[in-house]
């Protein structure tokens, strides 16, 4: 329902005026022939002189207003199309009857505009109006400032008025597309084949997470939106695909803070014959031909850091980089004397908390903050990583690896596990974590231990978070930057 105050009475009122004399305040169609920068570029070093004595070029554009100056017998305002913003200018001996309709427009309406390429004495390039038409009557009025907290919020509730009135966010998602085309042209250039599996899942798998539920009715069954595209992608190889890949939205039933978002876009890829000692080398090349295509360097300026993308990246097991922050080798060995020693550190731990997890905890509490530059963590306990393959010189570990930037995880990789027994074996262990209290556990999915007794080949698969490495590259402290609608509590 629309509040009426003052400011929006006075536009309905304008509303019924327009209307009453015959003009539609919601147009239809508008033939427009040029953008608002062509004319900026194009005419960027002609100069007043020079327009003044050429025949006048006269251009059709269309935007909304974000400023106007009425001086009684002309006016002047700057229309806003998705290219930026050009100052226009009316006047009433030119315009005619017409001009009474300038007198009525607010800041926010889209207009139409036909007008001649000049110079004002101020030297801004502006088109003299010679014919408009009103588009769309705008009834709220636009914000004049956006700040502080409870405006931050209203930027991300309201992202429609963002987008109008703060042209950097424009930008900002204009990177982002950029970002997911590099993407696209680099996995075809490597020959990959870009595919679309079930957003649905009626076993939920792929990751440690917890999913939302949902219910079919037809088939009468309990399904959960994916947390990951993992088991399908990689029923893909064993059906002969070697290079696979999909970029989407996957959905975690978490929380929400400046790097988790309950609805996120992953790229996630699949390769035969690979390892994750590869798939190092080759993230590497990844993010380089992104970050080059899309900001023109690897030094990219984030939180007042310069992150540097030139490769070769640091490469730390997981566990050393544990010792390297002073975890005793007791706490790493023993489980009890880890929840001891994580509790001490004011680590929460809770009861039925296995010890590769508790590691994880610590991990993340004393490693991650520290991992500015991009730094591979490799060589995790077999137990968080159920979906991998082990490192045949110490079979307790995995060949994993998780890339670190900016002191948060951006990717995470490994060699696949391909042994259906040993797989099976995975489940049957996190099955027993999901009855211990651990709603992050993966299900038994007896359909994709079929799929490897089949034969899957050697693979190594990578998933990429999008949102975080387009936070990356655009300087953005928090997701809900990166994403055009991000999840929000009901407004009140």
């Amino acid at each position: 329902m629309l509040e009426i105050n003052e400011q929006i009475e006075q536009r309905l009122k304008k509303l019924q005026e327009f209307r009453q004399s015959g003009i539609e305040p919601f147009g239809g169609a508008f033939e427009v022939t040029v953008h608002a920068s062509d004319i900026l570029e194009r005419f960027r070093d002609v100069s007043k002189e020079e327009l003044d004595a050429g025949d006048p070029a006269s251009f059709i554009v269309a935007g909304r207003i974000v400023t106007m100056r009425d001086f009684g017998k002309a006016a002047f305002a700057h229309v806003q199309d998705s290219t930026g913003r050009i100052q226009v200018y009316f006047r009433k001996d030119i315009l005619g009857e017409a001009y009474t309709i300038v007198k009525k427009l607010d800041i926010g309406d889209i207009l139409g505009i036909r007008g001649r390429v000049f110079r004002t004495k101020t030297q801004e390039l502006t088109l003299e109006v010679d014919e408009f038409k009103l588009l769309t009557k705008s009834l709220r009025p636009l914000p004049e400032k956006w700040h502080g907290l409870k405006d931050i919020e209203t930027r991300y509730r309201q992202r429609y008025v963002d987008l109008i009135v703060n042209p950097e966010v424009r930008k900002a998602f204009e990177k982002r597309s950029a970002v997911i085309k590099a993407l696209r042209d680099f996995f075809e250039a490597e020959g990959f084949i870009e595919v679309e599996t079930p957003m649905m899942h009626q076993i939920p798998g792929g990751a440690a997470a917890k999913p939302f539920k949902t219910h079919h009715n037809a088939l009468d069954i309990e399904l959960y939106l994916r947390i990951a595209p993992e088991l399908y992608l990689k029923r893909l190889l064993v059906g002969g695909y070697e290079r696979v890949y999909e970029l989407n939205k996957n959905f975690r039933n978490e929380g929400i803070s400046t790097k988790h978002n309950p609805e996120f876009t992953m790229l996630e890829f699949y390769m035969a014959y690979k390892d994750y000692t590869f798939l190092m080398d080759f993230t590497e090349e990844i993010f380089g031909t992104v970050a080059r295509r899309v900001t023109g360097t690897l030094k990219i300026p984030y939180g007042g850091e310069t992150i540097d993308l030139t490769p070769p990246w640091k490469r730390i097991p997981m566990l050393a980089a544990l010792r390297e922050k002073g975890v005793p080798d007791a706490t790493i060995t023993d489980h009890s004397e880890a929840v001891r020693w994580a509790r001490s550190k004011k680590i929460e731990i809770e009861g039925w908390t296995s010890h590769a997890k508790v590691l994880d905890e610590i991990f993340k509490e004393l490693v991650e903050p520290e991992l500015i530059q991009p730094t591979f963590i490799i060589d995790y306990p077999v137990e968080l990583s159920p979906l991998a393959k082990r490192k045949p010189d110490n079979p307790d570990l995995v060949e994993r690896f998780e890339l670190f930037i900016a002191s948060r995880e951006i990717a995470n990789a490994f060699s696949e596990l391909n042994d259906p027994l040993d797989q099976r074996g995975r489940f049957l262990k996190q099955v027993e974590a999901r009855e211990k209290g651990d709603e992050e556990a993966q299900f038994m999915d007896e359909d994709f231990v079929r799929a490897l007794e089949y034969g899957m080949p050697p693979a190594a698969g990578e998933g990429i978070g999008i949102d975080r490495l387009v936070m990356l590259l655009t300087d953005a402290q928090s997701i809900r930057d990166v994403i055009l609608f991000p999840q929000l509590k009901p407004e009140q």
